[in-house]
């Protein structure tokens, strides 16, 4: 382009030589028509001369100043293609130049250096609103007024999976009905909308804040509060146990008490027969009571054991002494497994607890067994207790759900045997707050198995106990 200018400059140039050598000759030429004479003849061809020569002078000398600048106007014309093109650090060389270019150059050149602090700011910000987004628990994502994808963070990426991306539509990786109604809403109607998602990813819920940008497009905020509503479920499922639990002895004390009442003349074996089903259904509300306050105990963030070294082998022994009063009168017996002498760390009381909500459910769900086991072995890091009754066992689809509160597998026996549907519960909770694991492995017909382990004692003979642990690991092993 540049030079196109200038060619056109140095036509120009030639031509209005060529015209005043032209008016030249012919004004001389009248001259010398009409005056006789050798001066005048001769001061035509010396103006003639003259003019040519000074064509002659002038050509090369334009030709090269043009292509001087029009070189230097070729730079920067690259340069602000390379600025066009994104290289910010492009620079013009004006040194050794005092011209108008040169002011030019260096101007360009000081625009090219605030448009690079410029746009570090901007990705220096772009980065930090990157790194801010991809850091929220939230769900975000950017949608044109077209419905196509501007940008999501990291939490969006990971639900929509490979399909969500810059450009590409957001119904290709979004397939939510509610998702997509509240951003065609807000896109519609410039309007803040909210909503409620449940198929977006499988098991989880979000809830849903599209709001248009100023710019066009929608802004979708997803939080995800699977858990709120999984606590909100808990939350009322346990009011509603714990309100029919309390009710079914409530309502059989009020009509016994009822009826007593109304009776003048009541008879006395009556009475006392209505007042032990009263005492039996106090009893129950009772034990009912302490378990929930058992239950909100170790539920407690505040919950703490207070774990001491001690012998696996004692702490079985203990069980099965001071719980042996239990099953005194059930015609049940409670044996020992045997148990190894390593080192634990357990709190005595809390096991006590344990052991005895163990063993009150082996004995009222494996009476008909006729013992219950209870025993430990040694393992690599930890010992492994267990709790085992011969009755008719628990159907392999419960016993996940065994250790839920107020889980029954059989209501109405569960309820005849005066249970609470929370010790179970409250051994759990215990355990693991010990740093252990429970399970229970179980058999229709072959009883059931109750397991949970507490980390091997790390004293100042630590290395002793390990040692020791690990060699009649290797022994048992052989």
């Amino acid at each position: 382009m540049t030079r196109r200018i200038f060619t056109k400059l140095l036509g120009l140039f030639v031509l209005l030589l060529v015209f005043y050598t032209v008016i030249m000759e012919f004004i001389f030429r009248r001259m010398v028509e009409s005056t006789a004479g050798a001066t005048l003849r001769l001061l035509g061809r010396e103006a003639l001369w003259a003019g040519l020569i000074a064509l002659a002078i002038a050509l090369p000398i334009a030709t090269w100043a043009a292509g001087r600048v029009t070189r230097r106007l070729e730079r920067v014309v690259a340069f602000a293609r390379r600025i066009a093109d994104g290289d910010l650090s492009a620079r013009l060389d004006y040194e050794g130049h005092d011209d108008e270019l040169a002011g030019m150059e260096a101007a360009l050149n000081q625009t090219a250096e605030q448009l690079g602090q410029s746009f570090a700011e901007l990705e220096s910000q772009r980065q930090e609103l990157a790194t801010m987004l991809d850091s929220m628990q939230e769900a975000v994502v950017a949608i044109t007024p077209e419905g196509y994808v501007r940008w999501s963070n990291a939490v969006m990426r990971r639900i929509a999976g490979t399909q969500i991306h810059p450009g590409r539509p957001l119904v290709h990786a979004v397939r939510d009905p509610e998702v997509l109604a509240c951003i065609r809403a807000a896109l519609q109607h410039s309007e803040v909308r909210f909503g409620r998602a449940s198929s977006l990813a499988p098991g989880r819920i979000f809830e849903i804040n599209a709001a248009p940008l100023p710019s066009g497009g929608a802004l979708v905020v997803l939080h995800d509060v699977t858990g709120i509503e999984a606590a909100e479920k808990s939350r009322r499922d346990f009011i509603a146990n714990v309100s029919h639990e309390l009710r079914t002895p409530l309502t059989s004390i009020q009509g016994y008490v009822e009826t007593l009442v109304e009776d003048p003349h009541p008879n006395p074996e009556t009475t006392r027969e209505f007042l032990g089903v009263i005492l039996k259904n106090a009893t129950r509300m009772n034990r009912l009571t302490e378990d929930l306050l058992a239950l909100a105990s170790v539920e407690s963030p505040n919950y703490k054991v207070t774990p001491q070294p001690t012998r696996a082998s004692a702490l079985v022994e203990d069980a099965i002494e001071s719980l042996g009063g239990m099953v005194v009168d059930s015609e049940v017996e409670l044996e020992s497994a045997g148990a190894p002498d390593a080192l634990i760390m357990a709190d005595p009381d809390a096991m006590n607890q344990v052991f005895g909500n163990l063993i009150e459910n082996a004995l009222k769900y494996g009476k008909a067994g006729g013992r219950i086991r209870v025993g430990a072995q040694l393992l690599e890091s930890e010992v492994e207790f267990s709790v085992k009754d011969f009755g008719p066992g628990i159907a392999f689809e419960h016993l996940e759900r065994i250790f839920e509160r107020f889980y029954r597998v059989d209501k109405a026996r569960s309820r005849e045997s005066g249970g609470t549907g929370l010790g179970l519960a409250i051994v759990k909770h215990i355990v693991q707050a010990h740093g252990g694991r429970i399970w229970a492995e179980s058999e229709l017909g072959s009883g059931a198995t109750f397991h949970f382990t507490l980390p091997l004692a790390r004293t100042t003979d630590g290395a002793k106990n390990v040692a020791e642990t690990h060699q009649t690991v290797q022994q048992g092993n052989k």
